[in-house]
């Protein structure tokens, strides 16, 4: 009897306590899961490019004039300059006695209508006692005209010759910021030389960024962007001014111009990137880690009132630093799973825990 007791009564306690056991080993078995509740916020459209850099207003410098030697160059490139500034110095030594000579031909004209219109003057006085006739007084009146004119000529020939003379010089034609210099001292330049300095009117420089031809359709003239060019850490702030109408058709790319403000990091024919936010719109925005993807599409996993893990079909929108946006298949109002999704299974019994910040 005693020995009866002993193993069927232990067996009879032991078997009260499986179910508590059983039950308390279930629950161990769920897992806490990281949810959060995303809600809507307003999300950037943003359009990533990359492009070369370059003057938005490249000026060419040449000779304007007849030219001739170069005695001295006074800038070099990044150089600042203001409008009508001597960039280089032609010698003009023969073109300044040219214009001498035309001066003192001037005073001389100016001479020969003075002694005409005194010779009048003494015409005038004696025909009317009768000491000319009215036909000398006609020549001498045409010769003061002649003389006048003769003192136009001369005034008209110096006056182009000191206009040909301040040409000589290579100057500015707006301020602005010197690139290039293809000009030495002792060069002889003529109006065939062709471009002696590249200038940047007033120092504004943009990128030309190559866009996909479906982000170029959401640009327009007014978009901010930032610039970072290669090689460097600045962050330019810059606008987009003109979208390109065409579209290359081997690349199917076009080009968007971006004015950007000078920067000592901007170097024109350099690279560099671009962020260009195209608009901004309302959707929920997800941790990368909340979305999954399979030959079905973009997923995530929300936890309903059962506490349950249910698969929801997604559209992703834009994907940036902040997160994925979601554009269809959720409002925002969801418990949406965060993290460790690729372990879960649609159906599964979970404990939620919302996350940190959420």
């Amino acid at each position: 009897l005693l020995l009866a007791f002993f193993f069927f009564g232990r067996g009879k306690e032991s078997g009260t306590d499986m179910p508590g056991a059983a039950a308390g080993q279930a629950a161990a078995q769920i897992p806490t899961i990281s949810v959060a509740v995303p809600g809507r916020g307003t999300v950037r459209e943003v359009v990533s490019a990359t492009g070369s850099l370059a003057a938005r207003r490249e000026m060419p410098v040449g000779v304007v004039g007849e030219g001739g030697q170069v005695n001295r160059v006074l800038v070099e490139p990044g150089d600042w300059v203001k409008k009508g500034q001597t960039l280089a110095e032609v010698d003009d030594s023969v073109q300044r006695e040219t214009a001498h000579s035309l001066a003192a031909q001037v005073r001389a004209a100016e001479a020969d209508a003075e002694l005409a219109q005194s010779e009048l003057d003494r015409a005038q006085q004696l025909v009317g006692r009768g000491f000319i006739s009215k036909a000398d007084l006609e020549r001498k009146r045409s010769a003061r005209d002649s003389a006048n004119a003769r003192v136009r000529v001369a005034q008209a020939q110096l006056q182009e010759t000191r206009a040909r003379n301040a040409r000589l010089d290579i100057r500015a034609p707006e301020a602005g910021l010197v690139l290039t210099r293809a000009v030495e001292p002792g060069q002889i330049v003529s109006a065939g030389s062709g471009v002696l300095f590249r200038m940047a009117k007033g120092g504004e420089m943009e990128m030309q960024a190559q866009v996909a031809e479906g982000d170029l359709a959401t640009l327009r003239a007014g978009n901010s962007a930032v610039i970072t060019p290669i090689g460097t850490d600045a962050r330019i702030a810059g606008r987009v001014w003109q979208v390109s109408p065409v579209v290359d058709p081997q690349t199917r790319q076009g080009i968007a111009r971006i004015a950007i403000p000078y920067d000592q990091a901007i170097r024109p024919g350099g690279f560099a990137s671009a962020t260009i936010t195209s608009g901004s719109g309302n959707a929920p925005l997800l941790p990368e880690s909340a979305v999954q993807s399979d030959p079905k599409g973009s997923f995530v996993y929300i936890i309903n009132g059962k506490d349950q893990v249910e698969r929801r079909n997604v559209t992703v929108g834009q994907v940036s630093d902040d997160g994925v946006a979601i554009t269809d298949g959720i409002t925002g109002a969801e418990k949406i799973v965060t993290s460790a999704g690729a372990f879960l299974t649609p159906g599964q019994k979970v404990k939620p825990e919302m996350a940190k910040g959420r």
